[in-house]
This record gives C-alpha cells, sequence and structure tokens, in this order.
C-alpha cells in the first residue's frame, strides 16, 4: 500500500477508488451478516443503529444507519465545509446504500448460524479490515468521525478521547436494550476490534529496512535507485571489528514486495556482503508517506 505514491495520477485514483471499494464492501458484509443480525453494537454510527432498531423496532438498523450518515454528512458539509473529504462521501453513501440494500436483497430475519461467538469473529474480522485499508488511504466511512471534524474545528476538545468515550458509551447502552449476554458479546467485540484493525494497519504499512555491509556499493545501489526505484544512503568509513577492512555501508527501505529482489541480488552482487533485514512501518518520505 505503500507504493502507490510512485503511481500516476489515473492509476493511483483508480487504485484508491478500487481499495476504498473492497474496504466499504467488507464493511458492509461484516456489519449486515454478522453484527445487525445478531444486535452486535460495538460503537460508532453502526452500534447506534442497532440500538435504536431494537428500541424502535418498526425501523431496521439498515435503514437507520443510512439516515444518521446522510445527516451526518450534511452537517459535516455545513460546519467543515471544504475539509470535508470526497474520499469520506463516497465511503460514507456507499456503506450506507450497501446496509440498507443488502436488506431487499438478502432479508435476514435471524442470525445465519446458532453460534454468536462464531459471528462475533467475523462481525469484528470484516469490519476491521475494511476500515484499515480505507486509513490506510486517508479515507473513512464517515459516521463519528464526522462528528470528530466537526468538534477537532470548532473547539479544543480532545478528539480520541471523546470519540474513545462515545463508543462505550455505546456498548455500555447495549445492555439495557439487549440484556446481559449480547452486551458481553459487544464489550469482546469492542476490545477485539481496536486490536485487529492496529495489526492490519501495521500489517499494510510494513516496510523492510536493509543494512548492507558490502565492497561494491554501487552496483547495489544503482539496482535499488534503478531497478527499485527507491533511495539509499550511502557511507563508506566503516571499518570491520574483526578484519579492519574498509567497508561501505548501505542504508534503505523498500517494500516487503521489493526485499525479496533486493536479497537475491546482493547475493548475486556480492556474495560475502552482510545484510540485516528488519521490519519496519510509518515511513515518512518520498516514496512512502509524504506527510506527519
Amino acid at each position: 500500500m505503500s507504493e502507490n505514491n510512485q503511481k500516476s495520477p489515473a492509476k493511483k485514483f483508480f487504485y484508491e477508488l478500487f481499495f476504498m471499494t473492497l474496504g466499504t464492501v467488507l464493511m458492509a458484509i461484516g456489519i449486515y451478516f454478522f453484527k445487525f443480525p445478531n444486535n452486535f453494537s460495538t460503537g460508532g454510527v453502526s452500534g447506534i443503529s442497532v440500538i435504536l432498531s431494537g428500541i424502535f423496532p418498526e425501523f431496521s438498523s439498515g435503514f437507520l444507519m443510512m439516515a444518521i450518515n446522510v445527516v451526518l454528512l450534511v452537517f459535516g458539509f455545513i460546519f467543515v465545509g471544504n475539509g470535508f473529504g470526497l474520499k469520506t462521501v463516497y465511503c460514507s453513501l456507499l456503506l450506507s446504500f450497501l446496509t440498507y440494500g443488502l436488506e431487499f436483497l438478502i432479508p435476514l430475519s435471524a442470525p445465519i448460524t446458532d453460534e454468536p461467538l462464531l459471528e462475533l469473529v467475523f462481525a469484528i474480522f470484516f469490519p476491521a479490515v475494511g476500515s484499515a485499508l480505507l486509513f490506510n488511504l486517508d479515507a473513512s466511512t464517515g459516521g463519528t468521525d464526522i462528528v470528530a471534524m466537526i468538534i477537532r474545528k470548532h473547539s479544543d476538545m480532545n478528539i480520541s478521547k471523546a470519540l474513545m468515550v462515545s463508543d462505550v458509551l455505546i456498548v455500555m447502552a447495549t445492555v439495557f436494550v439487549f440484556g446481559i449476554k449480547t452486551w458481553l458479546f459487544c464489550v469482546l467485540g469492542f476490545a477485539a476490534k481496536v486490536f485487529v484493525m492496529d495489526s492490519v494497519i501495521e500489517s499494510l504499512n510494513t516496510s523492510k529496512y536493509f543494512t548492507i555491509i558490502t565492497d561494491k556499493p554501487d552496483e547495489i545501489n544503482d539496482f535499488i535507485t534503478v531497478n527499485l526505484h527507491r533511495g539509499a544512503t550511502m557511507s563508506k568509513s566503516y571499518i570491520g571489528s574483526y578484519s579492519h577492512e574498509t567497508k561501505c555501508v548501505l542504508l534503505t527501505v523498500v517494500a516487503r514486495s521489493q526485499a525479496v529482489y533486493l536479497r537475491k541480488k546482493v547475493k548475486e552482487i556480492d556474495p560475502h556482503a552482510f545484510v540485516i533485514i528488519t521490519n519496519t512501518g510509518d515511513i515518512i518520505g518520498k516514496g512512502f508517506r509524504e506527510y506527519l
């Protein structure tokens, strides 16, 4: 995912559109097929919709979710204005219409299995992966994120704490509407949601950091810059503590998909090179994330 900064504008647009759509579809699958039928409320607009549907059964969770998201989008345009991203609008509307539309395409009157714990796994996994894909593209499905944008623009309130408190309150409210058993599942799901999403985001952003100690730095550097289109830092003042020979140290960061090619090429160019490869994330700079 970190390679999209190197793509042409058209390729980048379709690349991001594809993964935004995929992420939103995954969220819709998890919400409609697993969250709604089991009344799992783990925060956010989907959680509010589940609770309101339990209080007002004449309204479906999908309809309520669409209505709330549309209202929040309107408020977002009013109070945030130009700072309101098109990615958020697209993902929010797509998620709303997908979850509501599925009620007509594949109506569900009960959970699809008699294993609530199994369904909780999928209710957390699909939305968490979808949210992570969107997060990696600086997109979101709106909802409570829109409220956060409004609050951030008009106050100095700590947004992360406010969102956490709101999600906790939504989860706590479940016990009064659906009982203790469902509430316990929601508490478990809420805790798992944060862990899974963070793990997926970290996995998507993982790159490979190479420290290469070699006698043939120029050939390896040419491969890095010309073939992999990456930069490298070169130092020629390294002296081995055992051999006391002067070596060159190359430092570079590449995508995971490029790491195997660089490793093979280093071995081919200099079989005696000493290579250290480590995982790293949140790389700031050209070819990776270009903001702090």
